[in-house]
């Protein structure tokens, strides 16, 4: 049985944020906090903060600009996080409103309406609330039958989601599957901080996944081989959740936040990434000289030239390895699937590439994929 990816959706939130703008917020920050703790700093009590500048961003991480679904409060020095009112139980969550607009455009690529799709599954790094489930309310959003989950892997949830659709199809659990990353991850970034407070930004992609019979879009990827691999590590961690609520003096911690240690990360996954796309290139029955394009994970410009120059043995030219990560920054599991919504229009039947992600966990997750 041959499963394809037909459609896909990109949501794109209704605010930029630039570089320059938030340097000057954190710069700002860090004055006030360095003023306000002098004596401690001056008895080494507490660490001097250090300013940043919009170079030291772009040098780091080619990261130019992020867009969010609430500015308010982010720029603000006082603040530093998103601001924005609780929305009643009977209206509809933020990640569902962005899942919906993602879905839409993904559906209608696929030539796929409500009565088709009988499988959601929302696969992000995080989610608003653990119950009722955002893919069961875009389900009811959309008038879907069938079932509906979420899924959490962090930064490979989306390929990961993917693979369980698949899965669903084979099975026969599900005809039609719907798979969704409304990354809503402004409110879990620590803009107080230098090293990480310019990395994320909110989007939501959608992708449909059938099986090839059923397929009618212009753009059907046949999938060739998948695989998924994890390894535990905290080197990206968040200790966000509902069990802060048994320890109350640290529940606003930092720790609480989005946290990594980049140069381990950088060290650890890579290795594991590029094995595994070899793995699976050998899987398919392919070589990377017959790859029309890697669609990678937008995490770090440096992650995904290392990445790519492994897999191919050379530096990637033109739209070979596409980056959206000067415009979108990091947006968790959605990078690979905003680069194959962007970038596949100009494949032809027979032309290969790969989806693959990256992430906490450490999570990875590679497709091999073919043109129809």
């Amino acid at each position: 049985m041959s499963i394809v990816i037909s459609g896909t959706g990109l949501y794109t939130p209704p605010h930029q944020i630039s570089n320059d703008e938030l340097v000057e917020a954190l710069n700002q920050y860090v004055a006030n906090y360095n003023a306000k703790n002098q004596a401690a700093i001056d008895k080494g009590e507490l660490e001097e903060l250090k300013p940043s500048s919009s170079e030291f961003i772009e040098k780091a991480s080619g990261i130019k600009n992020r867009y969010v679904m609430f500015k308010d409060g982010i720029l603000d020095p006082e603040v530093m996080a998103p601001m924005f009112p609780e929305r009643a139980d009977d209206d509809i969550s933020i990640q569902a409103e962005m899942a919906l607009g993602a879905a839409k455009e993904a559906m209608a690529a696929a030539n796929k309406t409500a009565d088709d799709i009988d499988l959601i599954i929302v696969a992000c790094s995080y989610t608003q609330r653990a119950y009722p489930a955002i893919a069961i309310e875009v389900q009811q959003q959309l008038g879907c039958k069938g079932w509906a989950y979420d899924q959490l892997v962090a930064c490979s949830s989306a390929t990961f989601g993917i693979m369980n659709a698949s899965n669903a199809l084979i099975a026969g659990t599900a005809k039609t599957v719907l798979v969704i990353s409304p990354e809503f991850v402004s409110p879990q970034l620590n803009y107080g901080n230098r090293d990480s407070h310019f990395i994320f930004g909110d989007v939501a992609t959608a992708v449909v996944v059938e099986k090839e019979e059923t397929a009618s879009a212009e753009h059907a990827f046949r999938i060739l081989s998948q695989q998924p691999i994890t390894t535990f590590s905290n080197n990206i961690r968040s200790n966000f959740g509902h069990a802060n609520r048994g320890t109350p003096e640290t529940r606003f911690a930092n720790d609480k936040l989005f946290m990594q240690q980049g140069r381990k990360v950088f060290k650890e996954v890579l290795p594991m990434v590029y094995q595994l796309i070899d793995d699976q290139l050998a899987a398919a029955g392919i070589q990377a000289s017959d790859l029309k394009r890697l669609f990678l994970h937008q995490a770090n410009i440096n992650m995904n030239t290392f990445v790519a120059k492994k897999v191919l043995g050379r530096e990637p030219v033109d739209n070979e390895a596409p980056i959206i990560l000067d415009e979108f920054a990091n947006t968790a599991s959605a990078g690979s699937i905003i680069a194959f919504h962007k970038y596949h229009s100009d494949l032809v039947s027979g032309d290969k590439a790969i989806i693959c992600s990256f992430g906490a966990g450490y999570s990875a997750g590679c497709f091999v994929i073919e043109h129809i």
